[in-house]
């Protein structure tokens, strides 16, 4: 690990103060950076703890959206009366990260920043066309996840909260990886008010809405309906836990549970 400061704000504006210091970088939960320290892969001349910014944290259902601030944790988030009773879909796609001690420590505004290609939440924030709200301005999810870990947000711009807006119905599945239990494959269905919504997170470089789904269960929400659509391998990722094809394949079948799920 390189040498770098340490500090730990207590008010929002001193954090953004604190990452106006070039090469400075937030610390959330810490599940992605704290390894990369570790591993020498990232070299921070200043490490801005977060976690004391309790104006980041909580979770606030209004009539037709439901807010989650960004440091709010996983587990927060899957055993919130609120969430469970209004966005059953979000609440059991935080259950299923990782496991107690990774759902304990990271935080869904950190998952959001981060952009990996396998996370969860992108599904959900892609999939509920959800809003990104900032210290500087709102982004919508269709113009915020750019490319692999890479997102709209600018140098030392912080996310302060996310907005869903509430769907008729919704589901979340994954085929994971069992070493790691990322996603090889996750999907997010959404009926919403402007119309269906499917959202494809671990299959590539980043989380991206799949066309052919959402067609196909415009005209009937059912598994039923995605039996016989096929999804291009183009442009799908490839590693030793399975070819392009091999996602490709899985990106129906899965999104197929998803449905199941959200008709449950």
């Amino acid at each position: 690990m390189y040498a770098f400061t340490y500090v730990r704000p207590n008010t929002l504006a001193a954090a953004t103060a604190a990452l106006k210091e070039s090469e400075a970088r937030a610390l959330a939960g810490g599940m992605t950076i704290l390894p990369t320290l570790k591993l020498r892969l990232a070299a921070p001349s200043q490490l801005v703890d977060l976690s004391a910014l309790e104006e980041l944290k909580g979770i606030r259902l209004e009539k037709r959206a439901l807010s989650v601030g960004a440091l709010t944790c996983h587990a927060d988030v899957a055993a919130s009366p609120d969430i469970r009773r209004a966005l059953p879909a979000l609440a059991a796609l935080a259950a299923g990260i990782g496991d107690a001690q990774v759902r304990n420590r990271g935080t869904i505004g950190g998952s959001v920043a981060n952009n990996d290609p396998a996370a969860d939440y992108p599904a959900a924030v892609l999939g509920l066309n959800a809003t990104i709200r900032t210290d500087r301005r709102e982004i919508g999810a269709d113009l915020f996840f750019r490319d692999l870990f890479t997102t709209a947000l600018e140098p030392g711009e912080l996310i302060r909260e996310i907005v869903f807006p509430l769907p008729k119905r919704a589901g979340y599945s994954k085929f994971r990886n069992p070493a790691s239990l990322y996603a090889m494959v996750g999907v997010f269905v959404a009926d919403t008010d402007s119309g269906i919504r499917v959202a494809v997170t671990g299959a590539g470089s980043r989380v991206f809405r799949s066309s052919p789904l959402e067609q196909a269960l415009g005209k009937s929400f059912t598994a039923a309906a995605l039996a016989d659509v096929k999804v291009p391998a183009t442009g799908l990722n490839e590693d030793l836990h399975g070819s392009a094809e091999y996602r490709a394949h899985l990106i129906p079948v899965v999104a197929r549970r998803a449905v199941a799920a959200a008709l449950a």
